[in-house]
């Protein structure tokens, strides 16, 4: 049977970004959320524990980690007995949890769930550690503005370090109006007005206007 304790063997413990504490907090908001939106609990359970099973720190590719995982998903779940139709809609969550790669979007409302509890994880305070923690794995400064040709374009100029800020101009602040359900919306409100709030203060105050 798949549960939170067989998943702490495929992820790290001491990765902040997508470690096994990620996966706890994703399952957490995707029971939530599906319980709201009258999801298929069993799908969506599989799915979160396997989503990011063969990402970066199994030494995969992160860019392309949704497929591995699904890969692996069907391994593991197939080993359990699950029929084939339940498998690939399983699979369908993972390869469509992806923002940044959107080749296979959410068709079903299990994918839909996933999408958006991955999603949020990913704004508000937890989303602010994260994209910290994300910036100090990859070596680059943790205060710096982006350049206004980032902001305006999302290319960053030569030299142009990758901090949080730019996480959050590219990718954190657009996740409000990316999510699916009427139950993730409600949620990432209040996690977006505070991440806009920090990050705001941090600009005035990298400004010296604060």
């Amino acid at each position: 049977m798949l549960t939170l304790e067989k998943a702490q063997d495929w992820y790290p413990k001491d990765d902040p970004v997508h470690g096994f504490d990620h996966i706890v907090r994703v399952y957490r908001l995707a029971e939530r959320i599906g319980e709201e939106e009258k999801a298929d609990l069993e799908i969506v359970r599989a799915a979160v524990l396997l989503h990011d099973v063969a990402g970066k720190q199994k030494g995969g590719d992160r860019n392309i980690h949704q497929y591995a995982a699904a890969s692996f998903a069907g391994e593991v779940l197939a080993s359990e007995g699950w029929k084939p139709e339940r498998i690939s809609a399983v699979q369908h969550c993972i390869k469509a949890h992806r923002f940044r790669d959107n080749r296979e979007k959410p068709s079903t409302i299990e994918a839909m769930v996933v999408f958006d509890a991955d999603k949020l994880d990913a704004i508000g305070a937890i989303g602010i550690i994260r994209a910290v923690a994300y910036a100090v794995q990859a070596g680059a400064p943790l205060i710096r503005k982006p350049s206004l040709s980032f902001i305006e374009t999302g290319i960053r100029e030569s030299n142009e370090p990758y901090t949080p800020y730019h996480e959050y101009v590219f990718k954190l602040r657009n996740i409000k109006e990316r999510l699916f359900t009427k139950a993730g919306k409600k949620i990432a409100e209040e996690r977006h007005q505070y991440m806009e709030n920090f990050f705001e203060q941090l600009s005035s105050e990298i400004e010296g206007k604060r």
